[in-house]
């Protein structure tokens, strides 16, 4: 046979297959209605490990593997199907609606907002790009940030999650598992670092420089090109600066930005010194309940995964069939639980399109543990 041949008959089965699958999920139709006229659960491992032991069988040593692997997204599919018969929206995606309708049309322009760290910060910047009269309120960790949006006492927090040459801020997603918030905006920050000193002081003077761990990972080429120089970490690249013109040493210099060169009366010994040229950070800005304003296009989510092979392929799978694109994924280990990870999902998708509403409620009856973190606009 030639190619053309087998190809068409492959487009026969592929037929067939369709044709079975919508038989089969009528079935499960049938199967969801009387497990919620009975109240039964939706998942039964019995049943399913029965499934699979019975179809990897009727495969063969050849396709088992295979066949094992096309019934559980098969399986996962029926499961999703069956929970939105029984549930129908789930409770998030309720929250979603409820809070797109009571959200204002316009994003603030006042407000007062959690930024960690000292004048002068980056953090301060990109505040001051999401709000045009913000009164800040500065914190000395990124935890007391989070601490004051759950309590009250800000209304909002801005806060640092990736840069484009150090990568993800890690201790921000696992403080993301610990406190209660929603992410309501996002802003892409152009970060230039400089070296600041006393005046009067000389590259060749440096015996210390001080920054934030961030900036100076972003900054490592340059201090690689230096000799006999301590590097010292501190919270944030503002207080930096403002340790060293307190210090009035002549031996010391920080890493900072230019505006606080001016801030603190400190000279530029060099400027540009970070490692790529193209250096951004992407900044979340936080509150205490959930904000979504119009255009949001973006969603961040946060879940727990059962910890047996093929899991994050399934919930990969559901992002596939409703044709959402994924921008980011990371994972951070959970506190107790021995190689078991929290992951953390960046979404692209109109808040308003069907796919996403059946994507929530999906994922929500699927994961072991499902968080919903906010839907934003970035820019």
């Amino acid at each position: 046979m030639d190619i053309q041949s087998l190809r068409n008959e492959i487009d026969h089965i592929d037929a067939e297959i369709v044709r079975l699958f919508n038989r089969r999920m009528e079935a499960v139709e049938k199967i969801a209605e009387h497990k919620k006229q009975n109240n039964l659960p939706i998942y039964d491992s019995e049943r399913e490990r029965q499934l699979f032991d019975r179809v990897a069988t009727l495969a063969g040593a050849k396709t088992e593997s295979y066949v094992r692997t096309l019934f559980s997204v098969i399986t996962d599919l029926s499961r999703s199907y069956q929970g939105r018969i029984i549930h129908g929206k789930s409770e998030t995606a309720l929250r979603i609606e409820k809070a797109i309708a009571e959200t204002p049309q316009l994003f603030p322009q006042k407000a007062t907002v959690a930024c960690q760290g000292a004048e002068g910060a980056y953090s301060q910047i990109a505040c001051e790009k999401v709000f045009e009269l913000p009164s800040i309120m500065y914190f000395n960790s990124w935890e007391n940030v989070f601490g004051a949006v759950e309590a009250g006492l800000c209304q909002y927090g801005i806060l640092p999650v990736e840069n484009s040459t150090a990568g993800s801020v890690n201790r921000i997603y696992d403080l993301m598992a610990k406190y209660n918030f929603s992410i309501i905006r996002s802003v892409k920050l152009k970060t230039n670092h400089t070296l600041l000193a006393n005046p009067g002081v000389k590259l060749e003077d440096v015996r210390e420089i001080i920054s934030h761990e961030q900036a100076i990972n972003q900054c490592s080429v340059f201090l690689r090109s230096l000799k006999d120089v301590k590097i010292t970490y501190c919270e944030n690249t503002a207080v930096a600066a403002k340790i060293v013109r307190e210090s009035n040493r002549k031996d010391i210099a920080a890493i900072s930005s230019r505006a606080c060169a001016e801030l603190y009366g400190l000279n530029i010994l060099s400027d540009s010194i970070q490692t790529s040229e193209n250096n951004y950070t992407r900044f979340i800005c936080i509150s205490r309940k959930t904000e979504i304003y119009p255009g949001a296009n973006r969603t961040s989510l946060m879940m727990v995964l059962p910890h047996k092979p093929g899991s994050l392929y399934r919930v990969m799978s559901k992002f596939s069939a409703l044709g959402i694109n994924l921008t980011k994924l990371e994972s951070r280990p959970i506190p107790g639980r021995e190689f078991e990870f929290m992951f953390y999902m960046d979404l692209e998708c109109s808040i308003y399109s069907p796919a996403f509403t059946q994507l929530i409620s999906e994922l929500e009856y699927s994961v072991e543990s499902f968080r919903y973190l906010g839907s934003y606009s970035e820019f």
